[in-house]
């Protein structure tokens, strides 16, 4: 077989394993129950700097008042202030949403995670700041940014895993269906 017709027929069985494993994943959750208010969306295009990768599954979207509005707009300006890409700001925004739906929580009593606060659900315990810095929105964006830049290849991986790694969440899956919302979010009032 003459080298460039096995280069060809190497690059089209890389290609179909590689859409085997993409789709994988996908797959196998396919069967599992969808999470309350989510509905199907197009994938975007690879391209696309605010979701380079597509989104993962369902996608969930809550309808957003002035507060969570004003704190969503406080993480794209601590993004900015930090000198971050907006790709940084869909996944921090992603993160809050699945951690607080972008509310700045305080101490919930008997219904809290152990100490944690704030729109990302930052522990004092473990090392994230005090109470008063981790219900502070530019504190508690900069203190997550802080941690996703010390995530070696951030920018070219798929939001969810990017979020987990920073976050170490016992739900690493779950911060995907809020993909396309924050980078709806993001492309809104990112210039704004």
């Amino acid at each position: 077989m003459n080298t460039m017709l096995r280069k060809s027929v190497l690059g089209i069985a890389g290609l179909a394993f590689t859409g085997g494993v993409f789709a994988g994943p996908i797959a196998a959750h396919a069967d599992a129950a969808p999470v309350q208010g989510t509905k199907p969306v197009a994938v975007a295009v690879q391209g696309d700097k605010l979701i380079p990768h597509g989104v993962q599954g369902a996608q969930s979207k809550i309808d957003l008042n002035d507060e969570q509005l004003a704190n969503a707009k406080a993480i794209i300006a601590a993004t900015k202030k930090a000198g971050l890409p907006e790709r940084a700001a869909v996944i921090s925004i992603a993160t809050s949403l699945q951690e607080s739906k972008l509310e700045n929580l305080g101490h919930l009593g008997d219904k809290n995670d152990h100490d944690s606060l704030g729109l990302f659900q930052q522990r004092p315990s473990s090392g994230w700041g005090t109470p008063e810095q981790i219900t502070d929105p530019e504190y508690s964006t900069l203190a997550f940014l802080k941690g996703l830049k010390q995530v070696d290849g951030w920018q070219d991986m798929p939001l969810t895993e990017a979020a987990q790694t920073v976050q170490v969440s016992a739900y690493p899956d779950a911060y995907a269906q809020w993909e396309q919302q924050a980078a709806d979010i993001v492309a809104h009032n990112w210039n704004s």
